[in-house]
């Protein structure tokens, strides 16, 4: 059975450890050097780059996220140990590790690593399709010739110089579709490397979970409970036009993903549709100061989040959800594309102002989309608001200051609330 030692790279028939370096981590498959779908994941990307950044770090609980009544944007593995999770209310996180480290996101910092991330994968190959700043899709066919090894060997190259060379770790998933190369990349986090080879689709699906299913929401998730199916067993039990009957076009897509089927192509040129941040309150409020502080942060992650990408966007969202669970979304188109925090911001506060519902709320999000490259952005200034362009300058100045002496060098009043 083909195999590759994951420390040294050597290419060998399989054994319990490297023939080369006598490592135990190497990976064996028997259709190892036959895929060449990939995902690769980094591993608690955020807090990775905190520690790789301040070394004192390395071996202490670490939270990326805001105050106690903000959420857990990532956590480290030492923190996850603990039962900290992604979206965790900051005050749940805290309560199951006091002792953890919290530390405001550094999207420049994450940013420049992931630059640093996608041009390793770029000497690969150009067919990569980003789906955040840690993760991305990898399509490594028809470069065996080029590099003279498989694409195994070239990931786990991938993985091996993002560890030595920008102190960041990742893990690999490896198959013949994109389906199943993002399951596989979340079966041994971290530094981990899996393979589903066309052989076992099949039968290593049929018991797993159908909320493995990477997109499906919680409310189709719900939805497929109720109709008896939890695992892909069940929904392969489905005929095709009875679950177009009961799911619509999700339907015609879920029995394919029963059979492990995915037609979709790692597209290098798939646009980012929108930026957003949200988030569900401790409690439901109705404090007029603390949901404008709320806002004012969602709006300054999401302007940070379009530059760090290079991004501009025309249309901005606003998301409420009442105590009963009632959605309120509401959206305006601006008259030319911006990435800046305090236009952002005033936009979302007016469509706030005009929903006219006092609350409570129990959710609060703001999002920017319609999004094109950030030349050109906010240059035409406001005939209504001629201090606008003032306080762009001023934004500007403001995010060159934290870019060096880091994010807490300067605060707006209104983000103390």
């Amino acid at each position: 059975m083909p195999a590759i030692c994951r420390d040294c790279l050597t290419e060998f028939d399989t054994t319990l450890r490297c023939p080369a370096c006598r490592s135990p981590r190497i990976v064996a498959h028997q259709e190892l050097y036959d895929l060449s779908i990939a995902h690769m994941d980094c591993d608690a990307f955020y807090a990775s780059v905190e520690k790789r950044d301040d070394p004192s770090l390395a071996d202490k609980p670490v939270i990326i996220g805001g105050g106690r009544r903000g959420v857990v944007s990532t956590a480290c593995y030492v923190a996850r140990i603990k039962g900290v999770r992604s979206a965790m209310p900051m005050f749940q996180a805290l309560k199951l590790c006091p002792d953890a480290v919290i530390i405001k996101p550094r999207m420049a910092a994450y940013a420049e690593a992931s630059n640093a991330i996608r041009a390793l994968m770029e000497e690969l190959t150009p067919s990569i399709e980003p789906l955040s700043l840690d993760e991305a899709f990898l399509d490594l066919t028809g470069t065996a010739r080029l590099h003279g090894h498989p694409p195994a060997v070239m990931l786990a190259r991938l993985v091996k110089r993002m560890r030595d060379e920008l102190g960041l770790t990742g893990s690999i998933g490896l198959s013949h579709n994109k389906f199943l190369a993002k399951i596989a990349s979340d079966l041994d986090k971290p530094r981990g490397f899996s393979v589903i080879g066309q052989a076992e689709t099949e039968a290593f699906l049929r018991p797993k979970s159908v909320r493995m299913i990477w997109g499906v929401g919680l409310a189709t998730q719900d939805a497929l409970e109720k109709a008896g199916i939890r695992t892909f067993d069940d929904l392969h039990r489905w005929e095709k036009q009875d679950l177009i009957a009961r799911f619509g076009s999700m339907g015609d897509r879920l029995w394919h993903l029963a059979r492990g089927q995915d037609k979709r192509r790692v597209s290098a040129h798939a646009p980012m549709k929108s930026i957003s941040n949200e988030t569900t309150f401790h409690e439901d409020t109705n404090d007029p100061d603390l949901l404008d502080g709320h806002l004012w942060r969602m709006c300054e992650k999401v302007a940070d989040r379009a530059k760090a990408k290079e991004l501009a966007g025309r249309v901005v969202t606003l998301k409420l959800k009442r105590s009963n669970f009632s959605l309120v979304t509401k959206r305006t188109s601006l008259t030319d594309p911006t990435q800046i925090a305090d236009r952002i911001y005033r936009t979302a506060r007016a469509l706030f102002d005009q929903v006219g519902d006092k609350g409570p709320y129990r959710l609060l999000g703001a999002g920017l989309s319609d999004l094109s490259t950030a030349d050109g952005a906010d240059v035409s200034g406001d005939l209504l608001d001629p201090q606008a362009a003032q306080r762009i300058q001023a934004e500007r100045a403001t995010d060159m200051i934290r870019n060096r002496f880091g994010p807490d060098a300067i605060l707006k009043g209104r983000a103390l609330r």
